[in-house]
């Protein structure tokens, strides 16, 4: 896995949206019995499977291509346990490429989001609870879903990186971060 370093906070390449990415990529040798994928589809099976990586290597639950550097409309949704968030619900990392927000619920729930980006502390965020997305899965297929929860909560804060918003920006007028040691201390006297 190349090195990638996660930009931090205050770095402006995370306020900038992000391009679409030209996906699928029209393949006509695809129609012959075991022609090699084309170079860019490689390239991009080879950075899902790094920014998968990368998140579970960090403890996260979702990464998008702009919090490496790259000025990709791709993003990874990883819902799991782990210490940074240990009530998360299990499900297979999935790229997304090219999301959209189809439609979204009028009722919003708060709940508490940290970010790879946004290192250490956690913030209060009301987030449709329920959304209708559309994306391109890895290999190309386009898919529509319906997500909620903290499933959807991820697929929110991810499409705000994409479109250069960091969740802080999110919090209501006089919420304030928090230290995330501060926070997993709370949720560790609740259960």
């Amino acid at each position: 896995m190349p090195d990638y370093a996660i930009l931090q906070r205050g770095d402006r390449r995370l306020h900038q949206p992000a391009r679409a990415l030209n996906w699928p990529i029209p393949n006509p040798a695809q129609e012959t019995v075991n022609a090699p994928a084309p170079a860019p589809e490689r390239q991009l099976q080879s950075l899902i499977d790094d920014l998968i990586a990368l998140t579970l290597q960090h403890q996260g639950v979702g990464i998008a291509a702009p919090q490496v550097g790259l000025d990709q409309r791709l993003m990874i949704v990883a819902s799991r346990p782990n210490g940074r968030y240990p009530d998360a619900p299990l499900m297979e990392p999935t790229a997304m490429v090219n999301p959209r927000l189809l439609d979204r619920s009028d009722r919003e729930v708060g709940g508490w989001e940290g970010c790879l980006s946004v290192p250490e502390q956690r913030g209060w965020v009301r987030r449709a609870d329920q959304i209708q997305v559309e994306y391109w899965d890895r290999w190309g297929d386009r898919q529509q879903t319906r997500l909620s929860g903290f499933i959807a909560r991820i697929f929110q804060h991810e499409l705000d990186h994409l479109d250069g918003i960091l969740f802080p920006e999110r919090l209501a007028a006089g919420e304030k971060l928090l230290l995330e040691v501060e926070f997993l201390q709370c949720l560790s006297r609740t259960d």
